[in-house]
């Protein structure tokens, strides 16, 4: 039977009433989802006066932000995960000693939606002194840790109810870099997931090493791939890495130097062949600087990073056939010590977290240059250096 034109008007004005949808996710009245936004933070001195994890109301249609508070109080949760159902956090408590060992912890939330708060689920010894990095993998099933001081890397299993099990694998890195102040040793910052969910990626600064797992997402294993890693120039420091939407390049903030390296990315093999090595700061700055934060925009076509000392955001155009950088922007971060910074996922705006002047300092993204403007709107928050966000019910 035929559909007539007329009743043909009216499904398709009945489907334009319905709201819009990403990623199978409905969104809300306004046409923008609307989320919690979760603030690690350092709550020991001399790096922090937080009291845990802070939370807000974000709409990303308006731009508008209503404080939480305290979501959680628990010592120096400096990284956070949110679980791919939404339902769940985990922080990494980055402390040197737990139980009697030389360990940090890794600590399992329960998100309320409606409140915002955390409760708290377990927590597990992260097997290595201050953890510094964590991520949930693709199925949920797995949660994975980078321990600085421990320089090494583990897998814990998330149990049934959102809670964490003892490590299903540990990798302890050895050997040590050329600065005998910093790299002395081993030490893991960073570790991701390739978006297949096949090999982890693993940033030693210590090393000058991009160290590369073959991930078992049924058993939580770590296996080196071959090759094992990729290096870094001496005495680079990298901290942490990214790759593009697409997986075809990748890229890695390198602290000491004040860096980035852009690599191409062979994704059935996991191997990364390294492209570009580009200044985060700008030719005229002669001051000391360690960079920290690396972010993709969602687009692909922009690179940002964090300069702690120019106190800064670098801005980069990526080119989307070649992979490589061009500078074109130095943006204030209007705060000291940016650690930490996140795109929201409408990818409209970037939140900075100025670790030592308490604030979170919002920028505007423009989506056709990439270019920062602020907001003028910033979140007071003690001793901020992770910015999470999760979408809402």
């Amino acid at each position: 039977m035929k559909t007539s034109r007329r009743n043909l008007n009216i499904i398709l004005a009945l489907f334009a009433l319905l709201p819009l949808a990403v990623d199978g996710k409905p969104k809300n009245d306004t046409g923008k989802e609307k989320y919690l936004v979760y603030v690690g933070t350092y709550t020991k001195q001399p790096e922090g006066s937080g009291k845990g994890i802070y939370g807000y109301h974000y709409d990303s249609a308006s731009g508008q932000l209503v404080s939480i508070g305290l979501a959680a109080e628990t010592t120096n949760p400096s990284f956070l995960a949110v679980h791919p159902n939404r339902a769940f956090l985990y922080a990494v408590n980055e402390v040197t000693h737990y139980k009697g060992q030389s360990s940090g912890v890794v600590s399992a939330f329960a998100i309320d939606h409606k409140t915002g708060k955390l409760k708290l689920l377990n927590e597990v010894s992260s097997r290595g002194s201050d953890p510094c990095y964590v991520i949930v993998d693709q199925t949920g099933k797995f949660v994975l840790v980078a321990n600085y001081t421990g320089g090494s890397v583990a897998v814990f299993p998330i149990l049934e109810g959102g809670g964490l099990g003892e490590a299903s694998a540990f990798v302890q890195h050895t050997g040590h870099g050329t600065n005998p102040q910093r790299q002395e040793g081993p030490h893991a910052h960073y570790i991701n997931l390739s978006a297949d969910n096949r090999f982890a990626v693993a940033a030693d600064l210590g090393l000058d090493e991009i160290l590369i797992y073959r991930f078992d997402p049924t058993k939580g294993t770590l296996t080196a791939s071959d090759p094992k890693f990729v290096s870094l120039n001496a005495g680079a420091g990298p901290r942490h890495f990214g790759f593009s939407p697409g997986g075809t390049f990748a890229y890695v903030i390198n602290e000491m130097q004040s860096t980035v390296t852009a690599f191409s990315y062979d994704a059935d093999r996991g191997q990364l062949h390294s492209l570009q090595t580009i200044s985060t700061l700008p030719k005229d700055f002669a001051g000391a600087n360690d960079d920290a934060e690396i972010q993709v925009h969602p687009s692909g076509k922009f690179l940002y990073a964090s300069n702690r000392g120019h106190d800064s955001i670098a801005v980069f155009a990526i080119d989307e056939s070649k992979g490589t950088l061009t500078a074109l922007q130095y943006v204030s971060t209007q705060g000291k010590v940016p650690r930490n910074f996140e795109i929201d996922p409408t990818g409209s705006r970037l939140f900075v977290a100025n670790q030592k002047s308490d604030n979170i300092v919002i920028f505007r993204i423009d989506p056709k240059t990439g270019r920062l403007a602020p907001t003028g709107d910033v979140l007071h928050v003690p001793s901020p250096v992770c910015v999470k966000f999760v979408a809402t019910e």
